[in-house]
């Protein structure tokens, strides 16, 4: 089974790492992940600058980990990443920035790629939400 996963919510949201144990856990069953996509406060499980206290769960490092050793596809929607200072290079450069926080593997991209991801998987799971 082809699943699509949205992850709404901070990596300091219980419902981001549990988006994390079930994608663990479709690959573990057999099952495919045809994109992961980060929206809303979601976007900052896809920060390189992300600190995370010495006592909990690093999920930005985590995710990172699981999508570079899956080989994911994990796409960060551009506008809700630009509106929380959340930039790849190309981005930082356009808007004549210091820095950026979004690296390899993530791509930021549109919403329309959530919309393909629904439209091609067997499942769209989302994970946290207003």
């Amino acid at each position: 089974m082809q699943f699509a996963i949205a992850v709404f919510s901070a990596p300091e949201q219980a419902s981001n790492r549990r988006a994390l144990r079930f994608a663990e856990a479709v690959l573990a069953e057999g099952h495919a992940i045809s994109r992961l996509f980060f929206y809303q406060a979601g976007v900052h499980s896809a920060s390189s600058q992300q600190v995370t206290a010495q006592d909990e769960l690093d999920l930005p490092r985590a995710w990172h980990e699981f999508v570079t050793q899956h080989q994911l596809d994990a796409v960060v929607c551009i506008a809700a990443a630009l509106r929380r200072g959340q930039l790849n290079q190309a981005e930082a450069e356009r808007y004549n920035r210091d820095g950026y926080s979004v690296q390899t593997p993530w791509e930021l991209s549109g919403l329309g790629q959530l919309h393909d991801a629904a439209q091609s998987a067997d499942r769209l799971i989302c994970f946290g939400g207003p």
